[in-house]
């Protein structure tokens, strides 16, 4: 009997050990089951997070939903922005949706509108993004107001967001708003751009006032480029390339040199399909600089 007795509490012994090995892997599974839940929001299938890198300028509350709005730049500021959009509803975010926007400057005697592009959707089904070229930032009397169209699930929706458009903290132009030599109104726009002691790839979107609010692309122009540094002489630099239109890139791409650290201005001249000059000068022992032009310093 005691023998007996003894295999009896062995083979218990062993089937608390099974027991709680089993106890263990599922909670192990579910605790993996549960963190991948909580972290799909935010990463793309290969589980990149794509807001990383990003800040959050807006958060919309409206229709029961939350709109957020993001930026690589910490807020909307005058010239190019490139900005992303997601839709939250008690789901969670919303894939596959449909957006447009209209930003509108309200000023003292009239409203206007500035370029912008569609909204599509990025690598990942819950995050959109376009771009906003605002012209001239806000102040406490005039001011821009974002509003967004967007729909999903059969529904369509609409809110309109006050927003605060401000100079770049640098105050280097990177948008230019100009009457052409045609009388017809123009907004050129520099791409960002991390300059660097090389030949640099520069880019720029060009477009063309048709009233105040519709700015369509213009695709057939030049733009002519002359990078010089006014504080050391007014010298340029070699191996520049002027700027054309890119159809795969949809944007003017151009070559820029710049040989050193410090300020640049960078010279241009737009040109129209016959060559005829819009804006802009050549620059000579008297004309030391051309009305149209880009700023940058590193």
């Amino acid at each position: 009997m005691p023998s007996i007795k003894k295999q009896t509490n062995h083979s218990s012994i062993k089937e608390k050990k099974m027991k709680t090995i089993r106890s263990i892997f599922v909670l192990s599974i579910l605790g993996l089951l549960i963190g991948a839940c909580s972290d799909s929001d935010d990463t793309d299938p290969q589980g990149e997070n794509p807001l990383e890198g990003l800040h959050l300028l807006e958060s919309i509350q409206a229709n029961g939903h939350t709109l957020e709005i993001y930026s690589k730049k910490e807020a909307f500021v005058t010239g190019y922005n490139e900005l992303f959009l997601r839709i939250k509803d008690q789901q969670g975010y919303v894939p596959h949706a449909e957006l447009s926007w209209k930003p509108v400057m309200h000023m003292a005697s009239m409203v206007h509108s500035c370029p912008k592009s569609a909204i599509t959707t990025t690598g990942v089904d819950t995050l959109y993004q376009g771009y906003i070229i605002f012209q001239m930032p806000g102040n406490a009397d005039e001011y821009w107001e974002l509003s967004l169209h967007y729909g999903y699930g059969g529904a369509l929706y609409e809110l309109s967001q006050r927003i605060q458009v401000r100079e770049p903290l640098d105050g280097k132009r990177t948008v230019n708003v100009f009457t052409g030599s045609d009388q017809a109104r123009y907004v050129l726009a520099m791409l960002p751009l991390d300059p660097k002691v090389a030949i640099n790839e520069i880019s720029a979107l060009l477009f063309k006032m048709e009233n105040m609010m519709e700015f369509p692309a213009l695709v057939d122009h030049s733009i002519t480029l002359d990078p010089r540094m006014p504080g050391m002489g007014n010298h340029s630099s070699p191996n520049n390339v002027d700027l054309a239109y890119d159809a795969a890139k949809e944007m003017y791409t151009g070559k820029l040199s710049l040989t050193m650290t410090g300020y640049w201005r960078l010279n241009l001249k737009l040109l129209n399909p016959q060559d005829q000059v819009l804006k802009g000068e050549d620059l000579t022992e008297e004309i030391q600089e051309s009305s149209l032009f880009f700023e940058l310093e590193f």
